[in-house]
């Protein structure tokens, strides 16, 4: 007999959403130490100066993640010609938003490009190819908006793996958002050449 718990799926969970300006002007540099010292929340900022905070993700999603971090980052180094970062990683966009997602690349030579106070907080340089994973709680749209923010801001490969409905939404520049169903893998070439995700442990 299945147990009724295990057939009910968390509910979606919706950021914390706090307007700060203008009572409050928080700089990127009081914003990064207040980062910090919240370690244990996923705080992200939009464009606009409103912060966002997201409780931990649950260990099922975290794992999964791992894996995808694991295969992303065996590429990486084989293929040397980028960095890869993980989830606790933020950005500073060309908007001003500053964002983090679950697995990221650069570019080597974009990369080597910032100072090294720079690459220390949260760079102001936008990922090459990004990652978001969603997890039981994840309101979809969020992410859906998330990833739209990072194409146009400079990002060429974007990919939305919705676990849940078991789908993958592909963003890239100027083209039409593709969803595929139930893909075993994903080709992330030409960007990344020869990196093939294998999602069989991912779903």
């Amino acid at each position: 007999m299945t147990n009724i718990l295990e057939t009910i799926s968390p509910p979606e969970i919706t950021p914390l959403v706090l307007q700060m300006s203008p009572a409050i002007e928080m700089t990127d540099e009081q914003f990064f130490n207040f980062c910090q010292q919240n370690r244990n929340y996923h705080i992200e900022r939009t464009a606009n100066g409103e912060i966002t905070i997201i409780p931990p993700t649950g260990s099922e999603t975290g794992n999964r993640n791992f894996d995808l971090i694991v295969q992303l980052g065996i590429w990486t180094r084989q293929n040397g010609t980028g960095i890869g970062f993980d989830s606790s990683a933020g950005f500073t966009l060309p908007n001003g938003a500053i964002k983090s997602s679950d697995a990221a690349w650069i570019k080597l030579e974009k990369w080597q490009s910032l100072t090294s106070e720079q690459q220390q907080k949260f760079a102001p340089i936008c990922p090459d190819f990004i990652v978001e994973l969603r997890s039981p709680s994840d309101n979809l749209q969020t992410l859906k908006d998330k990833l739209q923010e990072y194409i146009d801001n400079g990002t060429s490969l974007g990919l939305l793996i919705d676990r849940k409905n078991r789908q993958v939404y592909i963003y890239r520049p100027n083209s039409e958002i593709e969803c595929l169903d139930n893909p075993a893998t994903i080709n992330c070439q030409p960007l990344l050449p020869g990196f093939i995700l294998d999602l069989s442990t991912i779903w």
